[in-house]
């Protein structure tokens, strides 16, 4: 089996196992190793129905596929000899049915669609399933928002204490642009969606080929239009990494603050052990490491971009050989956010956060002063930024009671705040975190109603999406399950 049939007829001579090693892509190619079976159905299927494969080799390569994908690939498919599994399958349908049967499936057809459709099969598989499991982060999220509405703790600006606010708020914000990334890779799917089968080398082909059965055969909504195009671009590859590496810096970002929040000095939350690890020789050691190796994730995965990128930005239109190199990337780049997105939703999920240790934390840093100020404004008249004027002004000496608030407006705007009303119990009120809170009710908003309104409608966005990801799976699930039927019917 391991003469090379592509090489017999242009070339000669025999390559070392170093050469065969550099340019084989068998590793990546276990990615679509399943996808190339359906792409070798669908496309036998095709040959059949326009009558260009007669019955006899259609029904014994439908046989020999058929085994395949009811009992796995050999590995000796995969040998680096062949350089793709595509030429490595070829070679055992050779093998087993001989060529005169088993060297007619290729008609019509050049690796260049038929690994470009592959990659996109599985591309959307991976889709589909990335969405589902950021769904089931955002279910977590919800469920962790909705218990602490009332969990007031301090918000940052410049990891600075800036505002009060509350878990639920800050949780939200994880949910909405876990929302947005959600959003991006909905997107991304159409446009992975289309079907390169037919394309050929670039020019199609002679062959009276439907393409648009062997798309629908394949689950795509269309084949794509333009041959030379279907083989040649990767920017739906690039698109989908471009989306990952924003997936994956936003799962860093909150690794990082799991990092802080967890540290001895903040001690906001408590991970749970199974995502720690302890140290080889300081036995007292909780080391986060599922986050830390998780934002290191991040870095995989924006590597992965760039490198694909770097890739495609000087080749000419077609097919270049360089895209071979481009599919690591991208399963790579598709497996950190994969492996991630789950675990980042259980550490969340078993996580205990200390809400007194966040309350105590609340206030400091006067964190409260930019309400104080709101409230010279709104309640005694004064422009905002002789308001700010004065708030800092007593904050620089270290003290909002009444007494240096009193010298602090005196001092910077010569005004006095006792004579407009101010009293010692309406800065109390001002200053407590709870109340600050409390009164930001507008649209997006940390107050517990602004926060029940955000919470209602990422439940309404996550309904559709996790509908869209049932809906989308089930109908392709059900395409290739009739293209099975159909492959099964035609050797009957």
């Amino acid at each position: 089996m391991r003469s090379d049939q592509i090489r017999q007829g242009r070339l000669s001579g025999e390559r070392s196992a170093d050469l065969e090693h550099f340019l084989a892509s068998m590793a990546a190619d276990r990615w679509i190793a399943e996808a190339d079976l359906l792409v070798d159905m669908a496309h036998l299927l095709g040959l059949s129905r326009q009558g260009i494969i007669d019955e006899a080799p259609a029904r014994a390569l439908m046989a020999a596929l058929l085994d395949l994908h009811d009992h796995g690939l050999p590995e000796e498919a995969f040998d680096e000899h062949y350089e793709d599994i595509h030429a490595g399958k070829e070679a055992y349908l050779i093998g087993r049915a001989g060529e005169d049967f088993g060297g007619r499936l290729h008609m019509g057809r050049s690796r260049n669609d038929e690994v470009a459709t592959c990659i996109r099969i599985r591309l959307k598989q991976e889709l589909i399933a990335l969405v589902q499991s950021l769904a089931g982060l955002r279910r977590t999220l919800l469920d962790v928002a909705a218990a602490h509405t009332e969990t007031v703790m301090p918000g940052f600006t410049h990891l600075q204490h800036a505002q009060p606010t509350t878990l639920a708020h800050h949780l939200l914000a994880y949910e909405q642009a876990f929302s947005r990334d959600t959003a991006r890779l909905r997107e991304a799917y159409a446009r992975v969606d289309v079907s390169p089968l037919g394309s050929a080398a670039f020019a199609s082909t002679g062959f009276p080929l439907d393409r648009d059965y062997t798309a629908r055969l394949l689950g795509f909504s269309r084949p794509a239009p333009n041959s030379m195009d279907a083989v040649a671009a990767r920017d739906f590859a690039i698109e989908v990494l471009g989306d990952i590496a924003a997936l994956m810096t936003t799962a860093s970002r909150f690794c990082e603050e799991l990092v802080i929040w967890s540290s001895a000095f903040v001690g906001f939350v408590h991970l749970d052990d199974a995502y720690c690890s302890s140290s080889s020789i300081m036995p007292q050691k909780k080391n986060p490491d599922v986050a830390e190796i998780m934002r290191a994730r991040a870095g995989s995965a924006a590597g992965s971009l760039i490198a694909a990128i770097t890739i495609v930005k000087g080749l000419p239109m077609s097919y270049n050989r360089d895209l071979q190199e481009l599919t690591p990337h991208l399963w790579r780049g598709v497996e950190a956010a994969r492996q991630s997105i789950p675990l980042l939703s259980g550490m969340i999920a078993t996580a205990a956060f200390n809400t007194e240790r966040m309350a105590a934390e609340a206030g400091r840093g006067f964190s409260t002063a930019t309400e104080l100020a709101d409230v010279l404004v709104r309640e005694y008249g004064l422009p905002f930024r002789t308001a700010h004027r004065i708030v800092g002004r007593a904050v620089r000496h270290g003290s909002l009671d009444i007494a240096t608030l009193e010298g602090a407006a005196r001092e910077a705007a010569g005004l006095s705040v006792v004579d407009l009303g101010l009293t010692e119990e309406r800065i109390a009120l001002a200053l407590d975190p709870r109340h600050a809170v409390a009164v930001r009710t507008i649209v997006g908003g940390p107050a517990p109603a602004a926060v029940a309104v955000q919470l209602t409608e990422q439940e309404e966005l996550l309904a559709r999406d996790r509908a869209w990801a049932e809906e989308t799976d089930t109908a392709l699930s059900r395409a290739f399950e009739d293209l099975i039927s159909e492959s099964r019917r035609l050797i009957l």
